[in-house]
């Protein structure tokens, strides 16, 4: 089993409005980024919301998610990973964690990190681009408890450095898991992105009627 872990607990200080709840697509961001996981093969997706929580789970809503309350979430993200981690299910062999304002994450790469992952031996997976790492970040439940009581100041690069050996780089050709949200430039930069991608695709549909 697989478990993805969605990280909602922010503030959004340097977006000056709850950036998660943004219109992406017809939809709010967290809606699609938890649309993109759910449509993945992923076997479980768990979000974990902090400050207004009560707005972002009024929005996911209806779908197959587990809502998860992370009262620490002043502390920093790693606090809600430690959230997520504790109420994975026994079963769960290996852990997604995804940040909810990576709108640019797809199926497609998420599907492409769990085939590679299920590939190696390796027990942690990153995406690479350009020989730089991003997210969404993959490892085996093995690691769980080891996360849950270390690298305070690290967060999860803590992990990655702790382990160089047990690290696969899974190199991918979008630049989509280096790009976040945290000021209202880089919302315009993913809405941008997302009008292109549209452009194309009904270039595409056009070229095959």
């Amino acid at each position: 089993m697989i478990c993805a872990i969605v990280l909602a607990a922010g503030r959004s200080r340097r977006m000056g409005v709850q950036k998660l709840l943004l219109p992406f697509g017809g939809k709010t961001v967290i809606a699609h980024i938890v649309d993109q996981l759910l449509t993945s093969t992923v076997d479980e997706v768990h979000v974990i919301v902090g400050h207004q929580r009560e707005r972002i789970s009024r929005e996911l809503s209806g779908r197959p998610v587990s809502i998860v309350n992370n009262s620490n979430y002043k502390s920093g993200m790693l606090s809600s990973v430690r959230c997520g981690l504790r109420e994975l299910p026994q079963q769960c062999q290996a852990v997604l964690v995804a940040i909810g304002d990576q709108p640019a994450i797809n199926t497609e790469l998420i599907d492409q990190m769990l085939r590679s992952f299920a590939a190696t031996e390796k027990r942690i997976l990153v995406p690479l681009y350009n020989d730089k790492r991003g997210h969404p970040i993959l490892f085996s439940e093995v690691y769980r408890n080891e996360i849950l009581t270390h690298y305070d100041n690290m967060g999860l690069r803590g992990i990655l450095n702790a382990h160089p050996d047990d690290l696969f780089e899974l190199t991918v050709p979008t630049s989509a898991v280096l790009s976040d949200m945290d000021c209202p430039e880089d919302y315009r930069r993913e809405i941008a992105l997302l009008e292109k991608k549209h452009q194309r695709e009904t270039r595409r549909e056009d070229q095959v009627k």
